[in-house]
């Protein structure tokens, strides 16, 4: 026996202070939920505390109506006899009417606060989410957090009110229930909250094994809505058809889901028989109790009304026990979860503004300085770039040719500061861009990255989207589409800059070419002085390479650009042309220049025109 209970507390021990651990979580969540839905939640008190003082009235009301009808059912039929038993059914009526009434109040008031709160924190996530760095974005760490945070952890505060209120509620008919159990016995209360003790470890051993289980499966279940994901989409549709793929990855999904699944059966099924063996200990406790207070009745030492009342009292004090245990264990499943949302919220990006940033010049004059640069991606042991250095003048175009992974795409993430470079700096006009706030560097800089996002909205937004103040005007929309050469595809557009684009919506689909060149648009509408184009031609024809190429030296005339590009009929146009090999600068010069060097270069441009 002594060996059961010592057993016993050593596996209670980690559960409560486990338990205790998550308290610090409580004001936190309460404050989201406060701040969320402030007035909907003191509605909510309000009706809280009614709905603790009717099951007690409604006991009360018992006894009195018992022994009321019992006298009536003395008297006869005469109508002084029956006035008092029908003025408390009515009394009754009227307190199981306001109970119905209170509760369902209560469920709109909850749901309510419930959409606020929800709402409130998905904004939270997706604040967060736009101010960490892209270097969390590398990593399965961030996107299990999310995951976490996101599906989690996004309804747990309004849930954990709603456990704390439904507790408080419980607890405060509890106290009166106690109170009147006590009166007739000073044990009973003792037996009711013993008869819950099985229950509750049962509850917090549950809880703390679902909580692990599901931290261990995070990456399985974003696995198996990749799975998903690659079967249902547009995106995938041509090589999933094209390969025959829809099979395997349907039958992955089926045994990864097949596993899971069975997992939680598992889980579920060790806590049901938990749950039946503590239940039978309270059931064990509840019998005794009414026995002896059915043994009291028939000896004449309480009424029927008393036995009625006392009865009532004790089977609605242990559910509201269990309902309160469960409550409890809601609790602590809620502050487990919300662990998850508080880990989230708390990533802190590590590139940051500067405490007393400097001021760019516009246009500025000297040009772009990359110094010494060595960088490696976080998750990556190989390096994107060492020892780089190349100075674009002021005003100047330059092209970056070389091949993928060479580090081309690299250097716009650093002068973009995604990512701060490992060794080395960078400068515009001899000012270190770690010296500027990022949202001042990045207004100056004019971007076509080299898979551009494809917009479900009308072609104007889609253009806006670059510069939202500049994207008012209708004329700015209209130029930034002639500089990117996608004046005709507008023309061809049943509705014009007003037709809506992409498959969300039910849009009209763009070539691949065609919403290259809308991005294209999208960069060229903000007014910077420095213009960042990665493979702007990539996805042309020829025709619409040369219809580009013709207004791409007028609208970049004075502005500092770069073009990456793995076309040599791009980067000809170019001022100066430099090819990246192992990570770094190896010729540099004009279209003639390099051809006259006879390195890469000049053999890429053989290959290319067909003169081996």
């Amino acid at each position: 026996m002594l060996a059961a209970m010592v057993q016993f507390v050593r596996d209670v021990a980690p559960k409560f202070r486990q338990a205790v651990e998550q308290l610090p979580h409580l004001p936190r969540a309460l404050t989201l939920v406060r701040q969320a839905a402030g007035r909907w939640t003191l509605a909510w008190a309000v009706l809280l505390v009614i709905q603790s003082i009717l099951p007690v009235a409604v006991v009360l009301v018992t006894r009195r109506l018992v022994d009321s009808v019992v006298a009536a059912t003395g008297a006869g039929t005469e109508t002084i006899g029956i006035r008092e038993p029908l003025l408390l059914a009515v009394v009754m009526a009227s307190l199981l009417l306001a109970s119905e009434l209170t509760r369902a109040l209560a469920q709109w008031v909850r749901t309510a606060q419930a959409e606020l709160v929800s709402d409130h924190i998905r904004e939270l996530i997706q604040e967060r989410a736009a101010a960490v760095d892209m270097a969390f974005y590398d990593t399965p760490q961030y996107f299990d957090t999310l995951h976490r945070a996101r599906f989690d952890a996004q309804t747990r505060p309004a849930a954990l009110v709603e456990s704390l209120g439904t507790l408080l509620q419980g607890g405060l008919t509890l106290i009166a229930m106690g109170a009147v159990l006590f009166g007739y016995a000073w044990w009973l209360p003792l037996i009711l909250l013993l008869s819950t003790v099985p229950a509750l470890f049962v509850v917090m051993q549950a809880i703390v094994r679902r909580h692990e289980w599901t931290v261990k499966s995070t990456m399985d279940q974003r696995r198996s809505t990749y799975f998903e994901f690659m079967q249902s989409t547009r995106e995938t549709f041509a090589e999933i058809r094209l390969y025959d793929l829809a099979v395997h990855f349907r039958t992955s999904f089926t045994a990864l889901r097949d596993r899971l699944r069975g997992e939680r059966l598992d889980l579920a099924r060790s806590e049901a028989g938990a749950r039946v063996l503590a239940g039978l200990a309270g059931l064990t406790l509840l019998g005794a109790s009414l026995v002896w207070m059915l043994l009291d009745a028939l000896h004449g030492v309480i009424s029927l009304g008393q036995l009625a009342m006392f009865g009532q009292a004790f089977l609605q004090g242990q559910r509201l026990l269990r309902s309160s245990l469960e409550n409890l264990g809601q609790i602590y499943s809620n502050l487990l979860f919300l662990g998850n949302l508080f880990e989230f919220l708390e990533l802190e990006p590590t590139i940051t503004d500067p405490a007393d940033p400097q001021n760019l010049p516009s246009p500025i004059r000297r040009g772009v300085t990359f110094r010494d640069i060595s960088f490696t991606y976080p998750t990556s042991t190989r390096p994107a770039l060492e020892h780089f250095s190349l100075d674009v003048p002021a005003g100047s175009t330059v092209a970056l040719l070389g091949r993928s992974g060479a580090g081309k795409s690299t250097l716009f993430k650093l002068l973009l500061r995604f990512y701060d470079p490992d060794r080395g700096l960078i400068e515009i006009d001899g000012i270190n861009i770690r010296h500027l706030r990022q949202a001042d560097l990045r207004r100056h800089i004019a971007v076509l990255f080299q898979a551009p996002l494809e917009f479900s909205t009308t072609v104007s937004e889609n253009i806006a989207y670059g510069d939202l103040e500049a994207g008012r005007d209708p004329e700015n929309i209209v130029r930034a589409l002639e500089a990117a050469g996608a004046r005709s595809i507008i023309d061809r557009l049943s509705e014009g800059k007003d037709t809506m684009l992409g498959p969300w919506f039910g849009g009209t689909e763009l070539s691949l070419g065609e919403w290259q060149r809308i991005a294209l648009s999208r960069a060229f509408l903000r007014d910077a002085d420095i213009v960042l184009l990665d493979e702007p031609t990539s996805a042309m024809d020829s025709w619409a390479e040369a219809e580009w190429l013709s207004a791409f030296k007028d609208h970049v005339r004075g502005r500092t650009t770069i073009v990456i590009t793995h076309r040599l009929s791009t980067a000809r146009h170019a001022d100066l042309i430099h090819v990246l090999h192992d990570r770094r600068i190896t010729e540099s010069g004009t279209h003639d220049e390099l051809l006259a060097l006879g390195g890469r270069y000049a053999a890429a441009w053989r290959y290319q025109v067909g003169d081996s």
